[in-house]
């Protein structure tokens, strides 16, 4: 059984929770279930090496960020094992978030510096802005991309001198477990820390007095309960919650250039990711040509265990999504015409196929929410304006994106977009250097880039008097 970190030391808790398999529906391993016990011993250990952590300086913190970096790298193969075990996902997409996203963003955090900011210099005075660490910084983790979303809190925190207390999704535990254990001789004593446990943990993590920050990325009704758990602390809140990003594919739009970056970044990891595409509106001159295309290409896709080596697409990874994917599997055959996919079958497991469904407009839940699985709508427009005021109606705003023949012309559609991040000929395209801002109910906030750093730093003034002849 894996161990929790804390205070630099390993720990199996008092008590133990079951891990599921997502391909078969049947536990397979045990993780600690965190007590309050254990979420204060972790901020506890927090609290006490955050001074040293402070004041160690960025060549330090750089170099610690980038030997975890390495770390990741040296126990690829192991770690990539733990996350299809847990996940289900192809082993393709559990590489490419350990070696591409995990490992990015801590190298990149760890390489950016801070200095102090001259505001005014003259003969009276010298003010200058200095940005300083927070304290404990608490990292709420979901189940759809474990350890990059963790490395994506940890790296930006750590390298503003704040310590950290990760608490796993109860779901996918396994992978970011084992990653401590690697980081134990690594990272200082107490700088970082990794518990497991259920939603009583978080909950006792997020209210902690201790806790100056509160990073969290999920839904957005958990959004609003971690944000009224702060309230009496009056701890900073980085939330990145829910989407329902439309991408909108103009009329001069190459259906054979287009479609299959539409595909990939409409399904990418089963549809378990807040910033894929979820809505896609086609002009009607390609509308027909835009879906039969998507149909078949998911008609043509292998779902199976990631430990199947053809492996394209995995399961929803919990029991709970999987049902509410179902229930909206249930509404898009009433609401619109299903095309590919929608069955679910008798295999075990939590297994959806690939569904695109047709004939569906504003009004229907499969459009309007956020399914968080392989379902896409595809729906009709006529008229570019109107398009656009419905692509912004959603009360949600994260990413959205514009797809068109002629660049200059999709830039000046997608800068009418109000989601937080918008893209052209391509979607969802991450980079720890880019800011990831969200917009509405996706919450507030931003991640990635300099701006991404900023949060896990408090602004202070300093006013020099100069002195005065006579």
């Amino acid at each position: 059984m894996h161990k929790m970190l804390i205070g630099g030391s390993l720990s199996a808790g008092s008590r133990t929770m079951d891990v599921i398999d997502p391909c078969t529906g049947q536990g397979f391993d045990q993780v600690p279930d965190a007590t309050a016990d254990d979420v204060d011993a972790a901020v506890a250990a927090a609290r006490a090496a955050f001074p040293a952590w402070r004041d160690c300086g960025f060549g330090k913190r750089e170099a610690v960020l980038k030997e975890m970096a390495d770390a990741i790298m040296a126990n690829i193969e192991e770690l990539a094992d733990l996350l299809i075990a847990e996940t289900g996902r192809p082993r393709d997409l559990a590489m490419f978030e350990l070696a591409h996203l995990a490992t990015g963003y801590l190298n990149y955090y760890g390489s950016l510096r801070i200095e102090p900011e001259l505001i005014v210099e003259d003969d009276t005075r010298r003010v200058e802005l200095h940005r300083k660490p927070l304290g404990v910084v608490a990292a709420i983790v979901p189940w759809n991309a474990p350890v990059f979303i963790a490395c994506n809190k940890i790296a930006p925190a750590m390298a503003a001198g704040n310590t950290v207390v990760v608490k796993t999704a109860p779901s996918t535990p396994l992978t970011t477990l084992r990653l401590g254990e690697i980081l134990a001789d690594i990272v200082p004593p107490g700088v970082l820390n990794i518990l497991s446990g259920g939603n009583d943990a978080g909950a006792t993590l997020v209210a902690h007095e201790d806790v100056a920050k509160v990073t969290f990325t999920g839904s957005s009704e958990t959004g609003r309960k971690i944000m009224a758990a702060c309230a009496p602390t009056l701890k900073r809140v980085t939330l990145e919650l829910g989407g329902n990003d439309a991408a909108i594919v103009l009329p001069d739009a190459d259906i054979q250039q287009v479609a299959a970056p539409i595909f990939a970044f409409s399904f990418f990891n089963s549809g378990q990711v807040c910033a894929v595409i979820k809505r896609l509106y086609v002009h009607d001159s390609l509308y027909d040509a835009m879906c039969d295309t998507l149909a078949t290409m998911a008609k043509g896709s292998k779902l199976a265990s990631g430990t199947d080596a053809d492996a394209q697409f995995g399961p929803v990874q919990n029991k709970a999504q999987y049902d509410k994917v179902c229930r909206y599997l249930e509404q898009a055959k009433r609401d619109g015409k299903v095309i590919a996919g929608g069955e679910i079958g008798d295999r075990p497991g939590y297994f959806v196929p690939l569904t695109v469904v047709r004939d569906v407009a504003e009004g229907h839940a499969i459009v309007d929410e956020e399914p968080f699985g392989p379902i896409l709508p595809v729906i009709r427009y006529s008229d570019i304006d109107d398009v656009v005021e419905r692509a912004n109606a959603s009360p949600f705003a994260l990413g959205g994106s514009v797809w068109g023949s002629d660049v200059a012309a999709a830039a000046k559609v997608a800068a009418r977009l109000e989601s937080g991040s918008v893209w052209v000929n391509q979607h969802c395209a991450l980079d720890p250097a880019v800011p990831f801002p969200a917009n509405r109910q996706s919450g507030f906030g931003v991640e990635g880039g300099i701006e991404g750093l900023y949060p896990y730093l408090a602004l202070q003034t300093l006013n020099i008097a100069k002195p005065q002849a006579g």
